[in-house]
């Protein structure tokens, strides 16, 4: 830990939906902020235009908050170092490039991209690869390689050259990682990255440690596919002046496949039956859909729980935290190097655990909501009787939905199994007589119908299963379920009499 006061960002791109991935960062870099009593920013990292996807920003900002992490400062509620979108920040970045083009540290290239991609395809055609750099860039086409004229030629002509660090030849970079410790590159194998565009815009590189640097950012914690960039990002700091002053780095690992190898994809949710994003996106562009955590039936607490564990252990036997444990727990050092692999399974499992623990009233209400997109309403009272009933075996407030069916809708049809099984030619006759005492019984609650019921069966010397299963059949249409005793409670005297005859009638005639 340095002595800076703990700044982290979480900087995505507006090319798409937000994948669990991207969320997972954003989680460690809000847990790690709120552990040190630090700052949280969002900023937008969109300088590349071409892939800008319209919704995608507005969509980020809208994920962060079902998941209950709350912005310090950036983009939507603004702060001492905006604009946080780089867009709008491309003549800070433009001074710095020339800065360091004047100082020998960038260069102007005026490559085509047409003849780079044909080295590129000449040295896979070698089994090689095709590195613009210290070996190779005074026989391009570029400021170091061209006389001075000759540039200014090209300028004056309306060329639009490209920025390219220049990287130092043949040196090796050691850094420190917090997650990885000692991570060493050697220069020699590293492409002179692009810094500014011919469109005018920055690339990621220059942008992120311009940004991060003039932001105050103490740790820079991202996804282990930026571990290669690593060292071009040390050697911006050091050319700039400002390598005193650089972030500690942690590269977090990836989020694996729940099966075969590599990482977790958007199209292996579609394949596999889960979703990748935490809400439900439209890609404007291509129109495609792709489901959401959120739209799925999760908690945010549940989703945020089970993506804190994919790579980070407490340490102990403890699974289950709030957002506020999560944040007096969470150290970088317990984030493991490997892989994590990612279970729908054990998020489902999650998703149970907060379900189970949910006030009924909060259920009930979920419930209502689902009951009122198909046109049925119910005093809130009989909901939370039924989630309280039915919770048990639920992993989302859906499964309940499900379960609750026939307390709203009489069966229709009864199962046929059951029905082989539990309806003989006596029990008419029985479940008319139990009809006529449930009638008799007053409050019609399970303390008065159970005793009744099960002193009256005693009395006529059949077994309890012969009457209760053909009772279940007749009054939910299925030969299993919750407690019936409670069920009827909840269906009411008159309802539950009702159905009785119905099924009586109903399958008599098919016996």
């Amino acid at each position: 830990m340095n002595n800076k006061r703990v700044r982290v960002r979480f900087a995505p791109s507006p090319t798409g939906a937000l994948h669990l991935g991207g969320v997972r960062t954003a989680l460690f870099n809000y847990l790690f902020a709120r552990r040190h009593g630090g700052d949280f920013l969002l900023r937008v990292e969109d300088t590349d235009q071409g892939r800008f996807v319209p919704g995608a920003e507005e969509y980020i900002i809208e994920a962060l908050k079902w998941c209950g992490l709350t912005i310090d400062e950036g983009v939507s509620v603004g702060g001492p170092h905006a604009p946080y979108r780089q867009s709008e920040r491309s003549e800070i970045y433009r001074q710095f490039t020339t800065r360091l083009v004047a100082e020998g540290r960038a260069y102007l290239a005026f490559d085509p991209p047409g003849e780079l991609n044909e080295r590129r395809a000449e040295a896979e055609a070698r089994g090689d690869a095709f590195i613009y750099g210290a070996k190779n860039r005074d026989s391009l086409r570029n400021s170091l390689a061209l006389p001075a004229e000759e540039v200014e030629r090209l300028l004056q002509a309306g060329e639009k050259p490209v920025i390219r660090f220049k990287m130092p030849a043949d040196e090796e970079i050691i850094l420190q990682d917090i997650i990885r410790g000692e991570v060493r590159f050697n220069t020699s194998l590293l492409d002179d990255k692009v810094l500014f565009k011919a469109d005018g815009m920055p690339t990621y590189h220059l942008a992120n440690v311009v940004d991060d640097h003039l932001m105050e950012i103490s740790h820079v914690i991202r996804g282990e596919e930026w571990l290669p960039s690593f060292p071009l990002h040390a050697l911006l700091y050091r050319a700039l002046g400002w390598e005193k002053n650089m972030p500690l780095f942690a590269h977090l690992p990836l989020i694996l496949k729940p099966v075969g190898n590599g990482k977790l994809s958007k199209r292996d949710g579609n394949k596999m039956g889960f979703p990748v994003f935490p809400m439900e996106f439209t890609d404007p562009v291509t129109g495609e859909k792709w489901r959401g955590y959120k739209e799925d039936g999760y908690f945010p607490e549940a989703f945020v729980n089970m993506l804190a564990l994919l790579g980070w252990n407490p340490g102990t036997e403890q699974e289950l935290f709030s957002l506020q444990e999560l944040s007096e727990a969470f150290s970088l050092e317990r984030v493991n190097r490997s892989g994590a692999r990612f279970s729908p399974e054990k998020a489902r499992w999650f998703n149970h655990k907060y379900l189970q623990e949910k006030p009924d009233e909060v259920l009930a209400a979920g419930l209502a909501r689902l009951l009122e997109a198909e046109g049925t309403r119910r005093e809130e009272q009989e909901l939370v009787k039924i989630c309280r009933l039915l919770k048990e075996r639920a992993n989302f407030v859906q499964d309940i939905h499900a379960a609750a069916r026939f307390f709203f809708h009489p069966p229709r049809v009864y199962d046929e199994k059951g029905t082989r099984k539990n309806w003989k030619e006596e029990t008419p006759a029985l479940l008319g007589e139990l009809a006529r005492l449930l009638e008799e019984i007053e409050p019609f609650i399970p303390s008065n119908t159970e005793p009744a019921v099960r002193e009256w069966v005693t009395g006529k010397g059949v077994g309890l299963g012969q009457i209760m299963n053909a009772f279940r059949l007749a009054i939910t249409g299925f030969a299993d379920g919750p407690r019936l005793f409670d069920v009827i409670e909840i269906l009411g005297k008159e309802e539950t009499t009702r159905r009785l005859a119905v099924a009586i009638e109903r399958l008599s005639s098919n016996t």
